[in-house]
């Protein structure tokens, strides 16, 4: 809960300051004033002039908890009820469900979520997920061009957007509460769509220009004596949980006990220096770049994966160290680590919240997927809940399963999948050894 010391005037002056009245101006503002200030002598006039300096002597047995005598009686401003914050969804007679929170502010943010994306694309990828984002404000009743929305919006300071993944396609505009419009495809928006695909066809496929410098291009270039490392990558996942099992949260505390980063990445939640990665790995193999473990949870399945970058000549012992960290999951949980895991997950969660479009991506995801919200409290109750013996469940439920391996570079020293997975099925991790007849 937040409080707020309320003053409607920013001056300290208690004559212009409306809440300063009677006793302080008879008893409290006279004596602090007589106690934080001493006389000194005007050079020219030789009159008495008053310098505030800081001491306590006025009153020396009042503690700094206790308010002063004679001051007046603070005014707090009180958030007014739990119920101000939940998310009211009400289902109409076709079946539409409309989802809504209050939010301090003039603006507004509204949106329609569709519960379709890329997932649903017949037979492959055919981009219609894609197509369909590009046509997205296009025209409306009122409006005939796209240029013309985002003019009127920009006159109001709104902004629009549209955004479609595996599972679901966002509409959205923020912006004054009069201002909304509503959208449409029309058949002139309609031949827009290829070309805007094609332009980004066309533009991944032109040659590059010599002037402008792409990251492989660039191995030999270095401001010292050794050029930029040409990296392998490796990506080690393993199924988990979809986000409607109640082994969401579980999961989610041991991503950010897991944690990493690359080898300069900055310290935050969810990358802190006392994770795993950073602890087992970072901090004890100086030639790895990159140990980052990642938490993808979806409607019918999850995977948890580890990501991990090292020169191609240090593959194979990269992948034991990960196969390794995936085998310590289903050990023994140190229990500040553990707390300091939910502490993180419950800050990201909290300072994520701050802002207006994950509020509303929150909201509609979740009543998507449930027709429901939970609100911020009620999921940090689940992360507080969650004990030793849950991560260690989940953990070793996972490893019972086959991993997913994914790798990209110089994959010469790549173990095979056999040895990667005969690894996370060993007590230590460790990968099978062999033998070379020429090296």
């Amino acid at each position: 809960m937040l409080f707020l010391l309320s003053y409607r005037n920013g001056s300290s002056d208690p004559s212009n300051n409306p809440l300063a009245a009677g006793p302080w101006a008879q008893a409290g503002f006279a004596a602090r004033h007589s106690a934080l200030s001493t006389p000194v002598h005007d050079c020219r006039s030789g009159a008495p002039v008053y310098r505030p300096f800081s001491s306590g002597s006025a009153y020396p047995s009042i503690p700094l908890s206790s308010p002063l005598p004679g001051a007046p009686t603070p005014v707090f401003a009180t958030v007014g009820g739990q119920e101000k914050f939940e998310t009211k969804v009400t289902t109409l007679d076709n079946g539409l469900r409309v989802a809504s929170q209050n939010k301090f502010g003039q603006f507004c943010t509204v949106g329609i979520l569709i519960n379709s994306g890329s997932r649903y694309e017949a037979k492959y990828l055919s981009g219609i997920a894609h197509f369909l984002e590009k046509l997205a404000f296009s025209s409306t009743d009122r409006f005939d061009s796209k240029d013309e929305i985002l003019l009127t919006l920009e006159k109001h300071g709104g902004i629009c957007d549209c955004q479609t993944s595996r599972y679901a396609s966002f509409y959205t505009q923020a912006c004054f509460a009069s201002t909304w419009k509503c959208s449409q495809i029309g058949q002139k928006a309609v031949p827009q769509g290829p070309s805007v695909c094609a332009g980004f066809r066309r533009a991944s496929a032109r040659p590059v220009s010599p002037s402008l410098q792409l990251e492989r291009d660039m191995s030999n270039v270095s401001l010292g004596p050794t050029a930029f490392p040409e990296l392998t990558h490796i990506m080690i996942g393993l199924e988990s949980c979809s986000f409607l099992e109640a082994d969401f949260i579980p999961f989610a505390v041991l991503n950010m006990m897991m944690g990493g980063g690359g080898s300069f990445s900055a310290g935050g939640p969810g990358k802190g220096m006392f994770t795993r990665l950073y602890l087992n790995v970072l901090n004890r193999h100086h030639w790895m770049y990159n140990a980052t473990a990642y938490h993808h949870s979806y409607e019918d399945t999850g995977l948890l994966c580890i990501h991990a970058s090292a020169d191609p000549r240090q593959v194979r012992e990269m992948v034991e160290i990960i196969t390794k960290e995936f085998i310590l999951m289903g050990g023994t949980v140190d229990v500040v680590e553990l707390e300091r895991a939910k502490t993180q997950l419950m800050s990201m969660l909290m300072m994520n919240l701050e802002s207006r479009p994950v509020i509303f991506e929150d909201v509609g995801r979740q009543v998507l997927a449930t027709h429901s919200r939970k609100l911020p409290h009620e999921l940090c109750a689940l992360i507080r809940n969650v004990k030793p013996e849950d991560i260690k469940r989940v953990a070793s439920k996972m490893l019972r399963r086959k991993p997913a391996v994914a790798a990209l570079g110089d994959l010469a020293d790549l173990p095979t999948y056999e040895h990667i997975q005969a690894a996370l099925s060993s007590r230590d991790g460790r990968l099978p050894k062999t033998y070379r007849l020429f090296r």
